[in-house]
């Protein structure tokens, strides 16, 4: 009787740790839940979702959303399984951070374009800046190429022959009549800072950060990247999670015409919907 009765004891604290080892607090997976966890930017990546949680949750899907301020936890945090997805980049940045740190995630829709801008308190034209002027932007080099083609369809920068300049770096510039100086260190989210401090001459910032501190690119950059730019944000996530339903359903809802129109309307031009 001893033995049965410690058979049915142990029997029981094994089906009970293995519940409790089936819960975690990694991202759902899925399959026995409706949970789906999505990290973003503050603006307007956040606000947008927020927008979609109501709708998704009509279809059965609770909607987590965990905010970021940098670009480099919400890929990290997706690669450790923290995230069924993310959204706050757009496809060049990705590229770029596969290539440099081995991720394999997909790109399973384009969301919205936030366009660069260039911002200034000592200059009201691009065209205006004095010889030597200083430009600050971001250590990311995936905007590199877009700063560039700014002052490039302003007039003041030229490229070498064959370059195009969604593929340029610094060393392929090939005029640079007012002698530019071109200070790319700074974390993304410092520049806003540099702008309100007045340092450089010029900032380049991108849309999100910008709309974050209550500006309207559109009215307050002194030359703004042009609304065909290619740099549209994206929901990310893993390979194995691409044909998620609840993921695919995401994307489908913020591709509605609900969500579509509510960018439009909040940001005003500043952050520019796509369906693709």
């Amino acid at each position: 009787m001893k033995k049965v009765i410690g058979f049915i004891f142990t029997l029981s604290l094994v089906l009970v740790l293995t519940a409790c080892g089936g819960s975690s607090d990694k991202a759902s997976s899925n399959k026995d839940d409706k949970k789906l966890v999505v990290g973003a930017s503050n603006t307007p990546h956040a606000q947008i979702l927020e927008q979609a949680k109501p709708i998704l949750k009509e279809k059965g899907i609770n909607l987590e959303i965990v905010k970021y301020t940098d670009y480099v936890m919400p890929n990290k945090a997706l690669e450790e399984g923290d995230l069924d997805a993310n959204y706050f980049q757009h496809k060049p940045y990705l590229e770029l951070e596969e290539k440099e740190k081995g991720y394999k995630f997909a790109d399973v829709g384009a969301i919205h374009i936030e366009p660069m801008g260039i911002y200034s308190k000592k200059v009201k034209d691009i065209k205006d800046l004095k010889d030597g002027a200083q430009v600050l932007l971001s250590n990311s080099k995936s905007d590199w190429p877009r700063v560039i083609g700014i002052f490039v369809d302003n007039g003041l920068l030229t490229l070498k022959d064959g370059v195009k300049p969604q593929d340029a770096t610094f060393d392929d510039i090939k005029d640079n009549p007012k002698n530019l100086k071109f200070k790319y260190d700074f974390d993304p989210a410092y520049l806003m800072t540099a702008y309100n401090n007045e340092e450089g001459d010029v900032v380049a910032i991108n849309s999100n950060f910008v709309v974050d501190q209550g500006l309207n690119p559109s009215k307050d950059a002194i030359a703004i990247e042009s609304k065909d730019s290619p740099y549209a944000n994206i929901v990310v996530t893993t390979e194995k999670k691409k044909d998620d339903k609840n993921i695919k359903e995401l994307v489908k809802v913020l591709h509605s015409k609900e969500i579509q129109d509510y960018i439009t309307k909040e940001w005003d031009g500043a952050v520019v919907p796509v369906d693709k």
